[in-house]
């Protein structure tokens, strides 16, 4: 059968479980779900589990009520891939009924709605992430993951797209198609988890799951006003989740949440670690959630160092503005803020990129032969620089990264600080195509350490300048020169009137393990913030 017959029947069951969906919402039920829908994009994780403790409202009318965004979402961005519907209606049922009859909840996670990346494993569905070639080939059991989640309570609504590969910035392939940023069809909506963060931007879901190998939650979150954390690889399960070159262990890929809340981000967080998925998956590390670190770091002095460019690409200046402003807050209550040297960075980059290379593209070659699909050009454009190195020459790169690991470490420890504010990318979403340099988060996954995207702000004509030159933050030479060709393609994306209005995030970095830490230091900032908003609105 052809790749494009193939395609297509995937995209036409898409749109029947769609329509079946639709039809089966009465107007009685569409009464009930419109008290729900009113929670929907306004309530958080911990809010919502209380409403539910408490009777006030029912997982029927909340999930139908999520699922009828997720279908909006869908039909505005093109982010869906496998629709779970009917399936999650019945065990939101399940929830209510269990509720009824013991006045209590299954887990912390009861009756949240809930998104994954299509790349985790349910019983009976396809994992295709991006390619043709898996349509049609069910996953024979639930990931850990997917199991943890549903053993918690989650309701699990839908799978969402990726780019081919996984391996890009955008959310695009030859199956599913494109997917936008929400309001801004001519955007993209980042990547690889660029379907999870447009449906979380528009309210489709209450919580994602995507996963991060070189920035793939933190970016797209990023792109669309969310938060997004990458914790260390082995804090969550990845069995059961597969992606490009799968048996590589050199720069592990991280399972990590999103949210549009902090405080549904650090519930998801809190309760998944503390289900003891290690028992599922001997390669997670036996750490539950610390509370005594969260709360020891949520009330101390904190030494942050600061990064507002990393001496390759100069961000453009509403990023610069976002991490300036961020820096400057933490400052004011009270925080030392210490400027952070990069220099190494460039040298990760380069290591880890022969990385995605060493096998040669065989694994892309190998997955792009199940069905014949074609390979859009940056995948094509990855494979056709990729040549395969001897075993030897893997080992010395593995060398090479250690001995970088460590020197970092060395760095951290004599600085004395707690975490790092850096930009999450150089620019906000961009054009469809225009995609580029991963550098401002891709270093961390070369570390291995934890990062949260945090949105910040927006673009804005009235506060930022038109002119990429007004914000220069550095004399030093760059990386590879002053003109090196990601810098000078970064400059020249720079529109500040197509790109007003769009979201900025920060970035919070910890080093390994450093869950917790990180995501305590964003409540901090997330509590000045609103301190400041606060005053200014009087």
């Amino acid at each position: 059968m052809a790749w494009e017959e193939v395609a297509q029947r995937k995209r036409t069951q898409r749109e029947q479980c769609i329509h079946a969906f639709r039809r089966l919402i009465n107007g009685a039920h569409k009464r009930r779900t419109t008290i729900a829908g009113k929670l929907v994009g306004h309530v958080e994780v911990p809010a919502l589990t209380k409403m539910y403790a408490t009777g006030e409202v029912s997982v029927e009318d909340v999930v139908v009520a999520v699922i009828l965004q997720a279908i909006e979402a869908h039909e505005k961005t093109n982010c869906l891939t496998e629709p779970l519907f009917e399936s999650a209606v019945e065990r939101a049922r399940e929830l209510d009924q269990y509720y009824r009859k013991t006045g209590k909840l299954v887990g912390p996670l009861h009756g949240i709605p809930m998104s994954l990346k299509d790349q985790f494993d349910i019983a009976g569905v396809d994992t295709t992430f991006g390619y043709v070639g898996r349509a049609f080939r069910p996953a024979s059991e639930d990931a850990p993951m997917t199991k943890v989640l549903k053993d918690l309570g989650a309701v699990i609504i839908t799978k969402t797209n990726v780019p081919q590969t996984i391996l890009w910035g955008e959310t695009e392939n030859p199956m599913w198609g494109l997917t936008t940023l929400p309001d801004r069809p001519d955007f993209t909506a980042g990547g690889s988890s660029g379907g999870e963060a447009a449906l979380l931007s528009l309210d489709g879901s209450l919580c994602g799951w995507g996963t991060d190998i070189g920035g793939s939650v933190r970016g797209p979150s990023h792109f669309n006003g969310l938060f997004g954390l990458k914790p260390t690889s082995s804090r969550f399960s990845h069995r059961g989740v597969p992606g490009p070159h799968e048996g590589q262990e050199h720069v592990p890929s991280s399972v990590g949440p999103m949210a549009k809340r902090l405080s549904s981000l650090v519930a998801v967080t809190r309760a998944v670690l503390n289900s003891q998925a290690w028992l599922q998956d001997p390669k997670v590390v036996p750490m539950p959630w610390r509370e005594a670190i969260y709360q020891e770091v949520l009330n101390r002095r904190l030494r942050i160092g600061l990064i507002v460019d990393d001496g390759i690409v100069e961000p453009h200046p509403p990023v610069q503005r976002a991490v300036r402003e961020a820096a400057a807050l933490l400052r004011k209550a009270g925080h030392e803020i210490v400027p952070w040297d990069t220099s190494e960075h460039m040298s990760f980059i380069e290591i880890q990129d022969q990385f995605y290379r060493a096998d040669g593209g065989e694994d892309i070659r190998r997955e792009i032969a199940g069905a014949g699909e074609p390979m859009l050009p940056h995948v094509e454009a990855l494979v056709a620089s990729s040549k395969p190195i001897s075993v030897y020459d893997y080992w010395q790169l593995n060398r090479a990264k250690v001995r970088a690991q460590q020197t970092y470490n060395t760095k951290w420890d004599d600085a004395g600080v707690d975490v790092l504010l850096s930009p999450v990318a150089g620019h906000a979403a961009l054009p469809h195509g225009c995609f580029r340099y991963t550098g401002y988060t891709k270093v961390w996954n070369f570390l291995d350490y934890t990062a949260l995207s945090f949105p910040w702000t927006i673009v804005s004509k009235h506060l930022d300048s038109h002119d990429v030159n007004a914000t220069s933050t550095t004399d030093r030479d760059r990386s590879a020169g002053l003109s090196n060709p990601f810098n000078a393609y970064n400059r020249r994306l720079y529109d500040l009137a197509s790109m007003d209005g769009l979201p900025v995030g920060v970035q919070i970095i910890g080093r390994r393990f450093d869950e917790e830490k990180v995501l305590a230091v964003a409540e901090i900032l997330q509590s000045e913030a609103d301190k400041s908003t606060q005053k200014a609105t009087g």
